[in-house]
């Protein structure tokens, strides 16, 4: 994890259960309930996927919160019932829920919230910025963070990354074959999700893709950008040091640990 005078990078992987990296990431006689705290011991942050199709239990999250260490942070994805709609600006309700689920149950373990829109949700300025108006800042005095996910090209709009600005909220940079990349700068930290693993490479990527994606990672805290990823707004957003959200997930997931912790290597 790279501290110093730059943001924090924080790197994982999504969720900690998946039967084939039980004797290639988990040793082989691990308890399967000491899965996560394993994990945790290996990376820096996990997306929790399981919060976008159901509510979990206070007590499932205060759980989690004391098998991993201090400085440890999990990004959550926010309900599918908030996100998969037609009208995004009913969605208050479902946020409302989401926040009295237990989800502050994390406390300090609680990074970003993943909004993730389905790939034929089209870009509607009117309806999004509604939407966007309905997160909450802050709970109980504990300052909460958002990022959305876009999978459609519509949103390949100046007038988006204009409207992310104005709301101080990131857009996720999808490194996916066929989702929009979008590494315009909008928040105050940056989300990238990597996938392009590949199963047939010991550590997920080539160590000549790791070693790029490690330094794109450390211009992002240090409060630059990248030059070599593709931005839809010319402008610049104001260098300032910023957290990093990194995972690997999707294709390549039986090695995405190995990339993962790659990352970590080369970052620290």
């Amino acid at each position: 994890m790279k501290k110093a005078q730059a943001g924090h990078i924080r790197i994982g992987i999504g969720g900690w259960t998946y039967e084939p990296w039980r004797g290639v990431f988990y040793p082989d006689k691990l308890p399967q309930r000491r899965e996560l705290e394993y994990a945790a011991s290996k990376l820096t942050s996990i997306e929790i996927n399981g919060t976008f199709y159901g509510s979990q239990k206070p007590e499932s999250f205060r759980k989690w919160a004391s098998e991993v260490p201090d400085d440890f942070v999990f990004s959550l994805k926010g309900p599918r019932f908030a996100t998969n709609r037609k009208v995004l600006a009913e969605a208050g309700d479902s946020i409302e829920r989401f926040y009295h689920s237990g989800v502050l149950e994390l406390g300090d373990r609680l990074g970003p919230v993943l909004w993730q829109f389905a790939p034929t949700k089209k870009y509607d300025e009117a309806d999004f910025g509604k939407f966007l108006e309905l997160l909450p800042r802050e709970i109980d005095g504990r300052k909460l963070r958002h990022v959305v996910e876009v999978r459609h090209d519509s949103f390949k709009t100046p007038a988006f990354i204009a409207l992310l600005r104005e709301h101080n909220i990131p857009v996720v940079y999808s490194e996916h074959a066929t989702y929009p990349e979008i590494a315009d700068v909008t928040g105050d930290f940056v989300y990238a999700r990597l996938q392009k693993g590949k199963d047939d490479i010991a550590t997920g990527y080539p160590q000549k893709s790791l070693s790029a994606w490690a330094k794109r990672l450390q211009l992002w805290a240090d409060g630059g950008e990248p030059d070599d990823l593709p931005k839809v707004d010319a402008s610049s957003a104001k260098p300032h040091k910023r957290d990093v959200f990194a995972y690997v997930i999707h294709e390549g997931k039986v090695r995405a640990p190995a990339a993962a912790m790659e990352l970590i290597k080369l970052v620290g």
